[in-house]
């Protein structure tokens, strides 16, 4: 006779052991009709799971992110029973739900077109509308394996093989004949998925994500509660689409990439400006706050990174070179070791502390060519670097510091929706536990303290401190993991940094790692995408674009550029021999802020006549009203 202790408390018994749909249907008959999958004792089950003993139970819906993901499981197992049905000799390998959908990897000659991903989204309307059952069974390894090698599905076998043998194996059934090995939980029915899924696209993927296996085919799809949230999140893909940096940073003639140096950006002139004002920026906003820029050599002795640890940990993504005296130097992949070393320069003590060393460092990092992507993920980036070393009960105040400014510079570059994570203590870590509580108590004094919506991520702090990651929620609702504050109880022992204290005892610093933008190139990806490519005044790479109507007003228009130039805005003057509407529709795809036409009128009135971006409206202004308007939207809002 089992208990069932709902979420609020209560407690229903039961005379006989009981399914989770049934207990669902004891609370509510509307409940039981949005049940689809429960939880007993913490552990997620399907609803037919029949619980015979006293247990804690809840019940997910299609509001919560438990049944969303059902929801999507489900559709992922639906289209694989599809696309078998269509295709027969297909073989199924792995499904799983990944952010906002799924997807499932088939080993097939002929490859998917579009037109099959139409014909595999009506299939599954029709399992759907049929409304098929789902069973679990569990299976005997052996038998388990002979069965799917009997049907032809070798990667299944494969698969089963890999599973450690005290771990059960479960086959879930879809209907009379399809099924898969799935550990689960799943949904009552194929109906309960509903109708709001699409399938995205078809890309390449190797079997267990190894470049020495075979290629399968892998198709993607999504999968929502409603059509709504599907309708939602097609309109969010279309506008990513048109945001993409790639796509945008062609059309501005900002940067490029060549398969002469893969993962390394060849950045055009406007896109060097706009890096290069992001840089100074940042470095207006470190200087104020108390930092000493630094520049440390890309090139180190493999000992250095032996030493620091680093070698053993980021060894296999390092470029090296051999010289000819056979000693091995590596290309950095970060800048910390080089800045323990300004540090240890000359005997440091407390007076000295916090000691605040910035840099903006070019690190190397080997990444998969699969992985590469546009500026978004590169091998050879620039940290906005900075390391404070300080002394125990500076942590508290330094790491308050820390937030408010890279909240402040945030919101100044258009980011103020931001969530905070806090990682505490890993189970494996280095450091006395009593530096651990001061360094964790600090930093989440600093993470309260700055009022945002944060999460705990329990134990997934760094070997050597806890940290915090700032995500920018852009303009579209993307989240992007950008600054990082951590707090290092290991580095600086192991590189033999001390200051002398009060006592005139030597005492090993506190050193807290600190990003703001974390890749100056993927941060510039993140703008370009955030803005459409259309940025405040202020960070515009070209702010301005005098167009003389007709030759006869070049030279006015020379010299109008030259007055905006003098007064700190970026100018440039189209002499081409284009009529101006042409002029008008190239710039605009080009995202310049500002365009000034000049004819006759202009020249009589010292004028130009300004046409916004994204507007048809136009209005005039005098030269030196246009100098005082602009001078003062030239800068950050906070600078």
């Amino acid at each position: 006779m089992p208990i069932i202790t709902l979420p609020d408390g209560n407690n229903i018994d039961f005379p006989n052991k009981v399914t989770g749909l049934e207990v669902a249907e004891k609370i509510s008959k509307s409940l039981a009709k949005q049940a689809l999958i429960m939880s007993v004792d913490g552990e997620l089950k399907d609803l037919f799971f029949e619980i015979n003993k006293d247990s804690s139970v809840k019940i997910f819906t299609s509001k919560d992110p438990e049944g969303l993901e059902v929801i999507r499981h489900d559709t992922a197992h639906i289209m694989a029973m599809a696309v078998q049905e269509l295709y027969p000799g297909t073989q199924v390998t792995i499904g799983p739900v990944i952010e906002n959908g799924f997807y499932y990897d088939f080993a097939r000659k002929e490859p998917f077109t579009t037109d099959d991903l139409k014909k595999i989204e009506n299939r599954m309307s029709e399992i759907i509308d049929k409304d098929v059952k789902t069973r679990r069974e569990v299976w005997e390894r052996k038998k388990a394996i002979s069965h799917f090698i009997k049907i032809g599905e070798k990667y299944k076998a494969e698969i089963i093989e890999s599973i450690p043998g005290n771990e059960e194996l479960s086959v879930y059934h879809h209907g009379e004949t399809w099924h898969d090995l799935c550990r689960g939980p799943h949904l009552v029915s194929s109906g309960k998925i509903g109708k709001a899924f699409k399938l995205m696209k078809v890309s390449g993927a190797y079997w267990r994500g190894d470049s020495n296996n075979e290629m399968l085919q892998r198709i993607y799809g999504t999968s929502w509660a409603n059509q709504k949230q599907l309708d939602d999140y097609l309109k969010r893909i279309e506008e990513a689409e048109k945001r993409d940096h790639r796509k945008l940073g062609k059309e501005m003639d900002l940067f490029h990439f060549r398969e002469e140096s893969p993962g390394s950006v060849f950045w055009h002139e406007k896109g060097w400006a706009l890096f290069q004002k992001l840089i100074n920026y940042m470095r207006s906003r470190q200087d104020a706050a108390g930092y000493k820029e630094v520049n440390t050599p890309e090139i180190l002795d493999r000992q250095l990174w032996e030493k620091s640890g680093h070698w053993e940990k980021y060894g296999e993504n390092m470029y090296t070179s051999e010289t000819p005296d056979e000693k091995v130097f590596a290309i950095k992949p970060m800048n910390c070791p080089g800045h323990i070393q300004v540090f240890n320069q000359g005997l440091k003590s407390y007076r000295d502390l916090p000691l605040r060393i910035a840099e903006f460092g070019k690190v190397h990092r080997y990444e998969p060519s699969g992985a590469l992507h546009g500026l978004l993920r590169v091998r050879a980036f620039t940290q906005d670097d900075a390391h404070i070393f300080c002394s125990e009960d500076q942590i508290t105040n330094e790491c308050l510091e820390v937030t408010n400014l890279i909240l402040d510079i945030y919101k100044d570059l258009g980011f103020e929706n931001v969530i905070l994570k806090y990682a505490d203590r890993p189970e494996v870590r280095v450091g006395d536990d009593e530096i651990w509580d001061k360094a964790e108590a600090s930093l989440l004094e600093a993470v309260k303290a700055s009022k945002l919506e944060y999460s705990i991520n329990k134990g997934e702090g760094a070997f050597y401190g806890p940290k915090i990651e700032f995500v920018l929620r852009d303009a579209i609702g993307r989240d992007w993991q950008c600054g990082t504050l951590q707090v290092d109880l290991n580095l600086p022992g192991r590189l033999d940094a001390s200051y002398v204290d009060k006592d005139g005892t030597k005492k090993i610093p506190v050193m807290l790692h600190r990003a703001l933008f974390g890749s100056l190139e993927r941060f510039v990806g993140i703008l370009i995408e955030n803005y459409a490519g259309k940025f405040p005044f202020w960070l515009s790479p070209l702010q301005t674009m005098v167009i003389p109507i007709s030759e006869e007003f070049n030279d006015y228009a020379v010299e109008v550029s030259k007055k905006i130039k003098n007064e700190g805005i970026s100018s440039a003057v189209d002499l081409k021999n284009n009529n101006l509407n042409y002029k008008i529709r190239d710039h605009s795809l080009e995202k310049i802020p500002l365009l000034l036409i000049c004819g006759k009128k202009e020249v009589d009135s010292n004028s130009v006549t300004i046409r916004r971006l994204d507007s048809n409206k136009q209005e005039n202004m005098g030269i030196d009203q246009f100098l005082k308007t602009f001078s003062a939207l030239n800068k950050a809002s906070s600078n």
